[in-house]
């Protein structure tokens, strides 16, 4: 398993185990983190799992691709450098202790 810390907008913190291959959007709603909506299910129709990954991770994780950035537009908060869809992202072994600090808003 693979762990996950997600850092909401008020400083609160939750880690979880995932398994390769998840996306970043469905461990979060698998486990009840509050601030991923993922409104259209991960098939990059909206901008509700936005999140900014951890500086550390970026290298691994790399920039959105054009959809994904396109898709960053619309999102309710400030797109950083560091800001991807987490419906983009699976989870891979390199990713382990990964953090996802997560906007004050999604819609």
């Amino acid at each position: 398993m693979i762990e996950v810390t997600f850092v909401e907008a008020c400083g609160k913190r939750t880690t979880v185990q995932a398994a390769e291959g998840a996306t970043l959007m469905q461990i979060a709603r698998d486990n009840d983190v509050e601030g991923i909506r993922g409104e259209c299910g991960g098939s990059l129709a909206c901008a509700t799992c936005h999140g900014y990954v951890d500086d550390a991770f970026l290298p691994e994780v790399g920039g959105a691709g054009e959809e994904e950035a396109e898709m960053l537009d619309f999102a309710a908060c400030e797109v950083k450098p560091s800001s991807r869809l987490c419906c983009q992202i699976a989870v891979k072994p390199a990713l382990n202790g990964m953090v996802v600090h997560l906007p004050e808003a999604q819609v």
